[in-house]
Formats: C-alpha cells, sequence, structure tokens
C-alpha cells in the first residue's frame, strides 16, 4: 500500500495532530467534524462589551501538556508566539495574610514552604522523583510506547512505581511532605478530570502525568492572541499540507467491513471510503459508531463525571491585584485561591458533587491571567481577562442558571483585586455547559474520569494493546485517539501523535 487513504472523524487536537504527521508520512488524510471549525474544545467565543469586541476562550485556557518536539515537527513553533510565566505562583489559603509564593527552585520552594506552612519535609525529594518520573513517561511519548507496570518497575524501581504509579495521592503526599497545606496544594491536579479520591488506587499517576508536557519543561504558558491559535494555525499548516477536511458534517454511520463511512453536511448524506479509520473523538461517540454491543455496554459503564467550572471575566482596566511583586511579570503569575486548610476537608468538599442535588462545593481557584500574559506578547486587547478553573460543581445545572455560584466566586476572587469595579462582563459555565457545548460525557475536561480501572494501562480500546495499544478492538484498520486515551486530554495532542505513529508502523511506512 503506497499511499493509505486515513479518515479522521474530529478536528481536536489529537485528530489534526494525527492528520499533519501522518499527511506528512506520505498518506492522503481527510478529516470529517461535526463542528463548523476545527478546534475540538480549543475555540474561542466572542462577547461584545460596551460595543467593543474581544475574543476569549471558550474551552481550553493554556498550553502545557503538549510536547515540544510535537510543537516543532507539526510546524506551529515557527508560526506562534508563547509566554511562560517565570514568576513564582502565589497561593492563598484562609486566613493569610500572605500567599506562599511556589518558586521553581526546590531549594527555595523548600525554605518558602517551611516558613509559610510549616512544612517539615521532603520538598526537595519530592521535586527530584517526580522529574524521574516524568521522564519516564515523555521518553514513552516520543517512542509511542504507553507504559507498562513492569516497565516502571524496570526503569524506576519497586519504590517509585510503587509511590507515584500504582499508589495513592494521599500515600503520595504522606511520604513527602507534614503539612496539610503542602499537601492540598501539591494532590490538587488529582482531582482536576472529576470527583476523585486521593484515596483511589493509581491516583498518584496524575500528578507526573500532569506535569509531562516538555514544551515548556513541565509548565504552562500562553499564546499569543489565544490559546485557540494553537488549532486554528494547525488547521491551516494542514490544508497547506493537502489534508482534506469536512466540517459541519457528522459521522452517520461507518462499514468497517469494507472500509466506508456516511456523513452528513448540509441535509445530504456522502460517502467517504478508507484504507484507515482514526476516531479522534470521545470514547462514547467512537465506541457507539464502531462498537460492538459488548464494548458499548462496557464504555457505557465507565465513569465519566467531570466536576470543573470556569469563570472568564473582562476589566476595562488592567486588574491590579492586592498581592504581588514588583516585578514586570507579577500580573501575569498563576494564582490559587482555596476554600479550606485540611486534607480531609479538601477530600470532603472534591467527593460531595457526586450527589447531583448539591449545585457547588467551594474547593479552589486557578487564576490564569490571560490578559497579562497577552501584554506580555504586546498583543493589544480592548479589555483585560481573567479566566477562573474552579471546583467543585455538579453535573445538574447550567451557568446561566447559577447566579449565585457566580456570586460567590465573583466575591472570593474580588476580595484579592483592588479594582474590582472594573469588571465589566462575566461568563460562567459549569459541567452541563461543557457537555452541551463539547459533547464531552458527564461534562468532563478529560473526558474519562483518572481513577481505578481507568488508568493508563486501561484507557485503551484495544484487544491487544502490547502490541497496538491505539487499535480498536480487533479491528486492524480502526484508530481511537481522542483525549480518554492514554495519556490525557489537554492541548497536548500526544494521543494523536502517538496513535499516528502505531498506525504508520503498522503500515509499514516507519
Amino acid at each position: 500500500m503506497n499511499k493509505p487513504d486515513i479518515l479522521i472523524v474530529g478536528a481536536g487536537i489529537n485528530g489534526l495532530v494525527a492528520a499533519n504527521y501522518l499527511q506528512r508520512s506520505g498518506c492522503s488524510v481527510t478529516m470529517v467534524e461535526r463542528a463548523e471549525r476545527v478546534g475540538g474544545a480549543c475555540v474561542s467565543a466572542v462577547a461584545i462589551v460596551n460595543g467593543q469586541t474581544q475574543h476569549y476562550a471558550l474551552g481550553a485556557t493554556v498550553l502545557g501538556l503538549m510536547q515540544d518536539f510535537v510543537f516543532e515537527e507539526t510546524g506551529l513553533s515557527s508560526r506562534l508566539q508563547t509566554f511562560v510565566p517565570q514568576h513564582p505562583k502565589f497561593v492563598h489559603f484562609p486566613g493569610d495574610d500572605e500567599p506562599a509564593w511556589i518558586y521553581r527552585n526546590p531549594v527555595e520552594l523548600d525554605r518558602e514552604l517551611a516558613n509559610k506552612w510549616g512544612e517539615k519535609g521532603a520538598v526537595e525529594a519530592f521535586r527530584t522523583d517526580e522529574a524521574r518520573v516524568v521522564s519516564f513517561l515523555q521518553d514513552g511519548y516520543i517512542n509511542a510506547t504507553p507504559p507498562s507496570i513492569d516497565e516502571a518497575k524496570r526503569l524506576l524501581g519497586d519504590t517509585l512505581t510503587e509511590l507515584w504509579i500504582s499508589g495513592t495521592a494521599k500515600a503520595l503526599m504522606d511520604h513527602y511532605f507534614t503539612s496539610q497545606r503542602s499537601k492540598i496544594y501539591m494532590a490538587m491536579t488529582v482531582t482536576e478530570s472529576g470527583p476523585v479520591s486521593l484515596s483511589d488506587p493509581y491516583s498518584a499517576f496524575t500528578l507526573p502525568l500532569m506535569d509531562s508536557g516538555s514544551i515548556f519543561g513541565g509548565y504552562y504558558g500562553f499564546v499569543k492572541g489565544g490559546i485557540w491559535q494553537i488549532t486554528e494555525e494547525l488547521g491551516k499548516i494542514n490544508a497547506e499540507l493537502g489534508v482534506k477536511t469536512h466540517l459541519s458534517s457528522k459521522l452517520v454511520s461507518v462499514n468497517t467491513a469494507n472500509g466506508s463511512a456516511l456523513y452528513e453536511k448540509a441535509g445530504s448524506e456522502r460517502k467517504l471510503d478508507y484504507d484507515y479509520l482514526i476516531m479522534a473523538t470521545d470514547p462514547l461517540t467512537a465506541t457507539r459508531l464502531v462498537g460492538d454491543t459488548e464494548q458499548i455496554s462496557k464504555t457505557e459503564g465507565q465513569r465519566f463525571l467531570g466536576s470543573s467550572g470556569k469563570l472568564n471575566l473582562m476589566f476595562r482596566r488592567p486588574v491590579r491585584w492586592k498581592h504581588g511583586s514588583d516585578a514586570s511579570v507579577s500580573d501575569a503569575a498563576f494564582r490559587f485561591m482555596f476554600s479550606v486548610s485540611n486534607i480531609d476537608e479538601y477530600e470532603a468538599a472534591t467527593l460531595k458533587v457526586l450527589d447531583t442535588s448539591i449545585d457547588y462545593v467551594p474547593g479552589y481557584l486557578q487564576i490564569y491571567c490571560e490578559g497579562a500574559a497577552m501584554r506580555q506578547l504586546n498583543h493589544s486587547e480592548p479589555f483585560d481577562r481573567l479566566s477562573v478553573f474552579f471546583k467543585n460543581l455538579s453535573l445538574s445545572q447550567s451557568g446561566a442558571d447559577l447566579a449565585d455560584v457566580e456570586s460567590q466566586l465573583k466575591e472570593q476572587l474580588m476580595g484579592y483585586i483592588e479594582n474590582p469595579g472594573d469588571c465589566v462582563w462575566t461568563r460562567l459555565l459549569t459541567p452541563r455547559d461543557l457537555q452541551q457545548l463539547f459533547h464531552f460525557p458527564g461534562g468532563n475536561l478529560d473526558h474519562t474520569m483518572l481513577t481505578g480501572g481507568q488508568t493508563f494501562f486501561d484507557r485503551t480500546y484495544a484487544d491487544d494493546p502490547a502490541t497496538n495499544f491505539y487499535r480498536f478492538g480487533d479491528l486492524e484498520n480502526v484508530y481511537l485517539c481522542g483525549s480518554g486515551t492514554y495519556p490525557c486530554g489537554s492541548v497536548a495532542g500526544t494521543p494523536g501523535y502517538m496513535c499516528s505513529q502505531q498506525l504508520l508502523r503498522h503500515a509499514g511506512l516507519l
């Protein structure tokens, strides 16, 4: 087969990355996307405030989990400018007069946590061990080889494997830290994909996974103009390479026996033939289209519930924070505001929203200072923007129906801002909104909760994952690489890259 025809369903970041690698490797790639634009959940929306137009991130906000080689090899690095806040993060807990500073340097961080939180544990050892696990994961990414417990033990040893991969986040925190606040801050990523208990098996694995992006050395940053430039620009690059994309097109059915698919566009059905099919979608959509009864039942039984919300805000003048430093980049630093100081209370708040009669339980706010970042990139906009990612919301209500929750969030946030009266526009998005906007199962940002039974080696739909992890079931020419597959979602494209490499190996093109 000299030039395989590849059909990719879904033009989010994973579909776009897969299309890029496959087209550059000699394949003929066609994409089908039900939305009117590429991007999936990495897109912008437009607000008109006082007669002025302002774009803002509707879904994803910051870039961090992408691998540097993907950023370079796809062509994105030559087209986009980025900014990474080098200033320490600011972390507020109830009752604190001043925030703790989260330094990148482990020695400085150790000193700061000891002074601010009374930490007496092994902060430097935590960072050193985490770096080893992250390096192990990154080697797997570039080689397109998902990890196994046996391989982890061989390269990391039994102790690190049990602590950082197969163990619980609670045991991991207890091993390195003594302060309640240290434990809460370090473990908060466990709950990002949903109401996951810190005592769940494999919950420790979320920590190195969320720090395994290499584009910014494990940190998170901004893209000039907005993160949606990543998918918009990649769509343009792919078109220049020859990728054909059908937008506003919904896949209707797939015939895996003869390699054909029907999609609907503008009220009429059209047919596409393929040699290989890649489902770059959520796992439920994929399974319902190409799975058998048993596979559909198994997938529908997975845990998809999300509990993350987002509050977008715009200010007529730059936000002036009550706490910061004299550094010019201080206003662009990431900020965290916790509602509890005890890890048991944090855990209880995380899990309460499993009861859908409870709309919101305060957990933490994570502040992305987008407007300040744009100023660092010399990108002029009419309004200063903040994006507040927060926990814990149930799936029961849309943001438009939760005015009381929005008021509660704004009251907490504005307590740290000198000029709250300059806020002129807000929009609250809940898991229900994310479910409706982006077709996230259960409103989950990562599509699938990273918890026991759904950890990295379970996030495959292949009958023989050791041979071809991203293949779907026993179908030789069908693959799945949506964000519900390993390693995770976010604007990374890693599943798309790894899937493309496994397909190319199978096709004999590598």
